[in-house]
Parts: structure tokens; sequence; C-alpha cells
């Protein structure tokens, strides 16, 4: 077993705040999660992981954390994509079939254009290019449920392919890159930390934990990492971050609040995370 690995779950428009003020705090106290050897994202974590595995300042992507939303349009899972999201689970379980009855409620489902979509995450992505180092971010086939691991050999553009793990259905669009159209890559896991299969030393930065139907939690898959021999620690927002993240994890007023939540939570996780992890 090699290396360093940190898998970034999704969680949102707060989530990414949360994950960025634990990230800059962290850094604050003398561990940079920007010198993992592989970086994993899903979702919101696609987000994060890039903007980490590509260089950017920390300090500076947290202050853009902070900065009033005002013009951003909160959304959210409402209560009608809700019953449409649960009528899909009815039927054969296997979890393949389940995430293809999900994507193809995303493709019938209308939201925004892909192009204001695509503006909108490459707007939070200062490098839009793939970097050298490892970066893995995950995505579902929206036309069969087949879950995709996309990298810089996958030969889809990297804002292509952050929104398509950031597609959440019935919330934004599928993303048609690469031959088919993906939706969310939280669709098959809200972290999918069992990628990080043969790191040595593991960081799971988690906004979300629990599975939802064909959804694996992130416990199990914990677990099993640690059964194979890797050393790995688990961070999800404490009842203070919960508190700030609030119950839409979509709302831009949420944003400043939980980059904040955050930061402070570092100064309790930072000796857990320096046991495995070590210092940069």
């Amino acid at each position: 077993m090699t290396g360093r690995t940190l898998v970034l779950g999704g969680g949102g428009i707060t989530g990414i705040a949360w994950m960025l003020g634990l990230v800059a705090g962290l850094a604050e106290r003398g561990v940079d999660l920007r010198a993992a050897d592989d970086v994993v994202g899903t979702s919101a974590g696609s987000v994060v992981a890039t903007q980490l595995a590509t260089g950017v300042d920390i300090e500076e992507r947290y202050a853009a954390q902070l900065v009033d939303p005002a013009g951003e349009v909160a959304v959210s899972l409402g209560v009608g994509t809700m019953l449409r999201l649960g009528l899909a689970l009815i039927g054969p379980r296997d979890p393949q079939r389940v995430r293809a009855r999900i994507g193809r409620l995303a493709s019938r489902t209308v939201t925004m254009p892909e192009t204001e979509r695509l503006a909108v995450i490459g707007a939070r992505l200062p490098v839009q290019e793939w970097p050298e180092r490892s970066l893995r971010i995950t995505a579902v086939d929206a036309h069969d449920g087949a879950f995709r691991v996309l990298d810089r050999t996958s030969g889809v553009p990297l804002v292509e392919a952050v929104a398509s793990s950031c597609a959440v259905p019935g919330v934004y669009p599928p993303v048609t890159t690469g031959g088919t159209r993906y939706v969310d890559g939280g669709v098959r896991s809200p972290v999918n930390a069992d990628l990080a299969e043969g790191a040595e030393r593991v960081v799971v930065l988690a906004p979300i934990v629990r599975g939802i139907g064909p959804q694996v939690a992130v416990a199990p898959q914990v677990e099993a990492l640690r059964a194979a021999g890797s050393r790995v620690v688990l961070v999800a927002p404490d009842a203070a971050s919960v508190a700030a993240i609030g119950r839409n994890v979509l709302d831009p007023a949420r944003r400043a609040g939980s980059a904040r939540a955050g930061r402070a939570q570092a100064a309790d996780v930072t000796d857990a995370i320096v046991a495995v992890w070590g210092h940069s």
C-alpha cells in the first residue's frame, strides 16, 4: 500500500463551503491536504477536489465563500422532486438499475440549460485544465446507471466532469459529454470512499455520511478500507457545523456560516488527521 488519498464527498453549496473552511483551518495548523498523492471528488467534493488538485490558494477560495451571495438563487430538493425520486426507487433493487431509473428521471425533468449550469461550475474553478497529478471525479451514466470515474485520461473536459458530478437529479440538468449524459456521482454514494482502496493513508471529508435508497453510506466503505490495511480518518460536520449548514444544502445564504463553522471545526480534528496523514 502506498501514498495518501484525499476523498471529498457531496453536500451541495454548503458542503463546498464547509470543506473549504475545514481545509483552510487545517492549513493554518500546518496540515496541507493539497499534498495528497491522489484526490477523489464526488458532487460538491468534485469542486473542492479540483480546486485543491490544481493548486489554488486556499485562503482565496475560503474568502470567496464569505462573499455576499446576493443574486444567487437558492434551489432545493422540493416535495415534488423528492416524490419523483421516491417513485424511481420502486422496482428491481439492483443498484445500477435504480440509478438508471434516477438517470431517466433527471433526463425528463426540465431544470436549466446545460450551458447555464456549465457556466456556474466554470466560475467555481480558477483552473479549468486537468492537472498532471491524480484527480478522480465520480459520475453516473444517466442512460444505464453505470458508475464512472473521470480523470485526465477520460477525454472529458474538466469543467464538464465536475458539472457531471454535481448534476443533482431533478435539480440540475444531466451533462452531455464524452458521448453520453451524466448525473451526480453521489447517486451511487455520497462519498465513494471505496475508491481510496490501496492507499496507505486516507482522509475522508464527508458533509453527508448517510445513504438513501441505492446509495452506499460512508461508514461501511471506511470500515472496508481499514479492514484492507489503510489508515483512515473520517471527518463529518460537528453539531455547530450541522446547525450552520441548515436543512437546505443548496442555499447560498448558508454558505458563509458553513465555511466559518468548518474552519472552527478544524481545531478539533487536527490531531486525528495528523495521526493518520502527518503534517505537510
